[in-house]
């Protein structure tokens, strides 16, 4: 008995002791802190693949500017070969530019954007410089898209790994720790380098990139919870002047001098210290990216030993890559912020969607990219709340404070000639969404462009046009079917060409693409000729009334060398009432469409065919208003059309038929060689009978050399016809205006 009473207690015993000892816990938290450095992040990407090759799970993620976005993306589920495959695809120039797709433009927006080489905020009678050089939105826009899977989380420790970022307020030069909201928004504001993205404002708080304030947040990934630190540095040491090339290097040499001072001590306190050597880079090298990746890589592979210790041999972990789920999205409500200058319908009519609709994140980026390219807000955010089954969108804008712009062009072509573009462009001038513009043409020839115009997005839009051309010019037309030139036995006429044109007109966008409108136009046209200084100088002194109606397409991705987009247009133009200087109008009508696209057949070589006709609808045109063929690098003006292979002004009928193609090489960026040809059947009453459906009577071809330039492109070209015993060489600088 008294053997059993002693096993119990000691068995009891034993009971005890195992029973206060504490399960051995081998596996450490460690959490990764990853700095700013702009392109020089890239080794963040090659630190990744080297921890994930040592089976090492990180259990947090801290990380500023550069750091935030890549340490964002592996905290949402990506892995590092995931991450690299998205850098590697981005386009960077894109990014820095905030690039806005011309196919994001309305008509009005493309025309103001393609003839003017440069805009400057003007307020006060001051001019100004915008307050960075993009507003981030391409940025924005991908960050959303690759974060879909986690769009809901509002808590960043709900993350795959628990995530935090820091960023900079602006106004108070505080530090500001994001680990809550949208995980996007985050990223944006942890990473927006002053001067180069606009500020990001969450919870009324203006932010920039957390660089300037902590560069390594090493202290908040302790407090998360982490054992253990590995800390990636890619920041710059100070460099001398012989180093400090540019602004960039500058900005960022000032944002760094109070950070290595501060990161002496963090080094300490890092356990595991990877310096990738990026010295041969700055934070805008993102075309080195795989170089940079590889530097981060090396880093690595020098710690592996360290690293390695770290993992659990027996279990190596192994980072899953993350399903990438349909990007599908089921807006049921659209909320906008109370705005100031702009309607809600404006903001809706912008972003081609409504509420309780399906969409794709193209959809969405082609939203905000229209939003985008008004230039009305100096900052564009959303976030997507989960509502049931569906989302919420809520978009917040801050109106620009500048509403009056000074723009400027300039441009050379062979029927203007030289021209200096000066324009004022001035926004809710007299009611919301209404913007005004002028143009003065100085030059060999004075013109102007005036518009007015009130955009009310898929509600019907208004506008006013006025506009004066006029050009002096050797022509073998005489607008008279060469019945002048026949009777006054000469072969080429002087021509003084004057047109002053005005138009009441209202739009709306048709099917969330397409544009159609209608109006009313009143037109002086004027043409006399030094040649009849002998007889009357002038042959036309006309006013006409007329009704227009047309219907436009356009998704070229650039109006001078398209890649891709197709385009169409028709319209109709009725014309109803001449004051008839010359005592021959009757009312008629004139039809026109064109049609085009472009393709990329191979690699930097693109096709492009155009087909255009023009007819008269009725007994009789006036010869003024015929179909005139010839010349290139110029606007068209009434039915003046550039045609290859012969002069301007060279041909002319009220009905004609053209196609174009173009075949164009990109020898190197933004420079181009290319090969044209185009064919036309061109007379009166060309539709009467099917012979225009015979070979071409009209031929021209041209072999050029383009170049893009910040005036817009600069061109030359070599034309010749069959037809014709000689060959043409024009020269076109400068947007076409």
């Amino acid at each position: 008995m008294k053997k059993i009473i002693f096993l119990i207690i000691a068995f009891s015993g034993l009971l005890s002791v195992f029973s206060q000892e504490k399960p051995k816990n081998t596996k450490p938290k460690i959490g990764l802190v990853l700095s700013g450095g702009g392109a020089k992040g890239f080794a963040h990407i090659g630190v990744l693949k080297v921890l994930e090759e040592a089976g090492i799970e990180i259990s947090y993620i801290g990380g500023t500017s550069m750091g935030a976005v890549v340490g964002g993306l592996y905290a949402s589920g990506y892995n590092a070969a995931q991450i690299d495959s998205i850098f590697k695809s981005t386009d960077f120039d894109e990014l820095l530019k905030d690039y806005i797709p011309r196919s994001s433009k309305n008509f009005f927006e493309k025309r103001n954007d393609e003839i003017y080489a440069l805009s400057l905020p003007f307020n006060k009678m001051k001019i100004g410089i915008p307050t960075a050089l993009s507003k981030g939105m391409y940025n924005y826009n991908l960050l959303a898209k690759l974060t879909n899977s986690v769009r809901h989380v509002r808590d960043f420790s709900q993350l795959k790994i628990p995530f935090l970022c820091i960023a900079t307020n602006i106004e108070t030069g505080e530090e500001v720790l994001l680990d809550k909201g949208y995980l996007p928004q985050a990223m944006m504001a942890s990473s927006a380098f002053p001067s180069l993205f606009s500020p990001v404002e969450i919870d009324g708080k203006w932010l920039v990139d957390g660089g300037v304030i902590n560069n390594y947040p090493i202290d908040e990934v302790r407090k998360m919870g982490a054992d253990v630190i590995i800390g990636v540095d890619v920041q710059d040491g100070l460099k001398d002047m012989k180093s400090l090339k540019d602004a960039t290097r500058i900005l960022v040499q000032i944002s760094n001098m109070q950070m290595i001072e501060k990161m002496k001590e963090k080094i300490k306190q890092t356990d595991i210290y990877i310096k990738p050597d990026v010295s041969g880079f700055n934070v805008i090298s993102f075309d080195q990216g795989e170089d940079i990746i590889k530097t981060g890589e090396e880093a690595a592979f020098a710690v592996f030993e360290q690293i390695k210790a770290l993992a659990d041999e027996n279990n190596l972990y192994k980072k899953p890559k993350i399903n990438v789920k349909s990007d599908s999205l089921y807006i049921k409500k659209i909320n906008v912020n109370k705005l100031d200058n702009y309607t809600r319908s404006y903001v809706i009519g912008k972003l081609r969607f409504k509420p309780g609709t399906k969409i794709s994140y193209d959809d969405l980026k082609s939203g905000i990219n229209n939003i985008s390219a008004t230039q009305n807000f100096s900052a564009i955010s959303y976030i997507l709340e989960k509502n049931e089954t569906w989302d919420d969108f809520t978009l917040n804008l801050t109106e620009s404070k500048t509403r009056t712009f000074l723009k400027f062009g300039m441009h050379y072509d062979g029927l203007y000639k030289s021209g200096v573009l000066v324009n004022i462009t001035n926004k809710k001038t007299f009611l919301k969404n209404d913007v005004v513009a002028l143009d003065i043409i100085l030059g060999d020839n004075l013109r102007y462009n005036f518009d007015y115009y009130i955009d009310n997005g898929f509600y019907w839009s208004f506008g006013f046009k006025s506009k004066y051309n006029r050009f002096n010019r050797n022509s073998i037309t005489d607008f008279n079917d060469g019945a002048l030139l026949a009777l006054l036995n000469l072969s080429s006429l002087n021509i003084d060409f004057s047109d002053f044109t005005n138009q009441a007109y209202l739009q709306t966008i048709f099917a969330q693409k397409f544009l159609i409108g209608a109006g009313l136009e009143f037109k002086t046209l004027k043409i006399k000729s030094a040649t009849l200084q002998n007889t009357s100088p002038v042959f036309e002194k006309s006013d006409y009334t007329s009704a227009f109606g047309y219907f436009k397409y356009d998704s070229f991705d650039n109006k001078y060398f398209p890649k891709k987009g197709w385009s169409l247009c028709a319209d109709l133009q009725s014309y109803l009432y001449s004051t008839d200087y010359t005592l021959e109008f009757e009312p008629f009508s004139i039809a026109k469409a064109n049609v085009g696209f472009a393709r990329t057949l191979f690699p930097k070589t693109t096709l492009k065919i155009e087909a255009e006709t023009g007819f008269l609808v009725g007994e009789s045109t006036v010869d003024f208003f015929n179909f005139v063929l010839g010349g290139f690098g110029f606007n068209e003006i009434n039915n003046i059309k550039p045609f290859y292979g012969h002069d301007f002004l060279s041909l002319s009928a009220d009905s004609f038929i053209r196609s174009t193609f173009t075949i164009d090489y990109e020898i190197f960026k933004k420079n181009h060689i290319n090969f044209a040809a185009n064919y036309a059947q061109l007379e009166d009453n060309l539709f009467q009978n099917t012979e225009w459906i015979s070979k071409p009577r009209y031929t021209g071809y041209a072999i050029g050399y383009g170049l893009e330039t910040i005036i817009g492109p600069a061109e030359i070209k070599y034309s010749w016809s069959p037809e014709r015993n000689k060959g043409f060489t024009w020269f076109s600088v400068g947007f076409w205006f």
